[in-house]
């Protein structure tokens, strides 16, 4: 049986830009007592969104990608960690988020939207299966750690709070710097089931630090149509250079899909169980990956996906696993938000003051393909610092492809990359 898990993790690291000493007020006092929004965001509000901030996906994946290794991305960790921090910002910092992210509604309805498309995504799959027994889950979790003392506003607090349900947790990054990173590591293996053991490394929290926002996103489904294990084999794939090599080959010789042949792209799409979250395959022509990655966009997208029909299939796939790190700090600035990251910066909106910026934006994602399942992990660190039916037809994807792991109703991309070597 071919089953998947999925999941991310992602972290906002916020630190003071100067020697000011902490503000009065203390994170006890600070603490918002509201509870989550539960009524739906307007659904023209939640499409806007999700539409601007795949654009924003497809434009930096462009500015991140590694053509010539296998590669992995979680768009909707990065999603949400931006989101998160853009609610302090203000002035041109805000401007440099809407920018940024596609953002072309008010940034209350943003947040709006971003909260209910979590919790539309957490409600997947409801008696669905996952794997080795398991049931189907997508969870999405957030956390904000801040130093002991340190004031917040407390009309930030109260928006992480109703839009995305995140509670506040004290810390001491001054004296304990240590303890204070492994409290938050532990918050994200316990999300991620233990696959991301340690997403902030060493140094990456210091004693100037203040605020870190986490956000954990855990995915575990089974394919609506398994596949054998007895029936993967040896196959040939082709690699970029024109060489082939053999790698293990999940097969089925009648598997439903829907799939599509458009503009010489081969596209399928498998779906998992409910066929509420689906993994979309676009494998193109020989030596024309690079060609379709800088050319996908959401028109693009559009096209694949209406093109699809139900099809049985003589399908093959091999199995793969991608380990692929990115740092997107220059890609990020390269996508307008520079301000964010200089002297210039305003998130005014979280602490009352001028006094944070972004140091670093690191991503980190993983993704293991195998008879029994897949498992996925994706991580990401953004630090503020110091101011600086009979077989119809066959479908082998033996060549270097794309993939895209979607919610079908939402139109969210989970995860999405390309595979050059299954090797």
């Amino acid at each position: 049986m071919f089953k998947t898990r999925l999941l991310s993790a992602l972290v906002a690291v916020f630190a003071l830009v100067g020697c000011n000493p902490p503000l009065p007020g203390g994170g006890e006092d600070a603490r918002s007592d509201l509870q989550r929004l539960t009524t739906p965001a307007p659904a023209g509000d939640v499409e806007a969104t999700v539409r601007g901030l795949n654009d924003f996906t497809f434009s930096l994946n462009k500015r991140i990608t590694k053509p010539t290794e296998n590669f992995i991305v979680s768009p909707v960790s990065i999603n949400t960690a931006l989101g998160m921090a853009s609610a302090g910002a203000a002035g041109t910092t805000l401007d440099a988020f809407r920018s940024t992210l596609r953002v072309n509604i008010s940034q209350g309805d943003f947040h709006g939207a971003m909260n209910t498309l979590d919790r539309e995504l957490s409600s997947r799959g409801q008696g669905a299966q996952g794997t080795e027994g398991r049931p189907f889950k997508l969870s999405i979790v957030n956390q904000t750690f801040s130093q002991t003392g340190y004031k917040l506003e407390r009309s930030y607090l109260d928006l992480l709070a109703q839009q995305y349900g995140t509670g506040l947790k004290l810390v001491d990054f001054e004296k304990q710097t240590e303890a204070a990173r492994l409290t938050i590591n532990d918050f994200v293996a316990v999300h991620t089931s233990n696959l991301i053991p340690e997403l902030l490394k060493r140094g990456t929290v210091t004693g100037d630090t203040r605020v870190v926002l986490a956000n954990a996103v855990y995915f575990n489904a089974s394919w609506a149509s398994p596949f054998e294990k007895t029936a993967t084999r040896p196959a040939n794939f082709t690699l970029l250079s024109g060489n082939t090599v053999l790698v293990d080959t999940l097969n089925d010789s009648v598997h439903s899909a829907r799939a599509a042949t458009v503009g010489g792209v081969e596209v399928v799409e498998l779906p998992y169980q409910k066929d509420e979250v689906s993994m979309l395959i676009l494998m193109p022509a020989a030596g024309d990956l690079a060609s379709l990655e800088s050319s996908l966009d959401n028109a693009k997208l559009d096209s694949f996906l209406s093109a699809l029909t139900p099809q049985q299939l003589d399908f093959s796939m091999p199995k793969f696993k991608i380990d692929s790190p990115s740092d997107l700090s220059e890609p990020l600035k390269e996508e307008g938000l520079a301000v964010a990251f200089g002297g210039d910066a305003d998130f005014s909106g979280m602490t009352g003051t001028r006094e944070l910026s972004i140091s670093g934006v690191l991503h980190q994602a993983v993704i293991k393909v195998t008879e029994e399942g897949t498992e996925a992990a994706g991580a990401t660190a953004v630090v503020f610092g110091v101011t600086s039916v009979p077989v119809t037809r066959p479908v082998k994807i033996d060549r270097p492809f794309m993939y895209l792991i979607r919610d079908r109703a939402t139109g969210t991309i989970l995860f999405m990359g390309h595979v050059v070597d299954p090797r």
